[in-house]
């Protein structure tokens, strides 16, 4: 099962992104910045992108199974779930609605949730580009 060209290289540049974001990950840890820091929990973050880095990677090369994806959606819908009370409260709780702070950093716990809760979205949509993807590979194998 070969992707189109453009695909493929929709895949590269969306499999890089995802490292940059497992990358990222690495400034979790500084207590200077952050609030409350866990290495567990950047550990986890970075594992959680570098799975979706690794998705986009493989499909260049053969499909994904569907278990492996659903299973990937779920990390994504589980990780907004963890993060999404943080979101409601930078919405609407009593402070006002901040996402850069004045330094980008996330002494708030609030800015730190509501960037997780999104970042744990593209994970998701690009989960569910890939299987799109991956339906329609397979439409065109079986019609052709």
């Amino acid at each position: 099962m070969r992707i189109p060209p453009i695909q493929a290289v929709f895949n590269v540049l969306a499999a890089f992104l995802f490292a940059v974001f497992a990358w990222f990950q690495r400034n979790d840890i500084d207590p200077a910045v952050y609030y409350k820091p866990s290495s567990l929990d950047a550990l986890i973050w970075f594992l959680f992108y570098l799975l979706i880095a690794g998705l986009f990677l493989v499909t260049l090369f053969r499909g994904l199974p569907n278990w492996l994806l659903i299973l990937s959606a779920l990390a994504c819908l589980a990780e907004m779930i963890a993060t999404g009370p943080g979101l409601i409260e930078n919405f609407f709780g009593d402070a006002e609605f901040n996402m850069t702070q004045v330094s980008m950093s996330a002494s708030d716990p609030r800015v730190e949730l509501s960037r997780e809760f999104f970042g744990a979205l593209i994970a998701l949509v690009g989960v569910g580009y890939l299987m799109l993807q991956q339906r329609r590979l397979k439409n065109a194998t079986d019609a052709g």
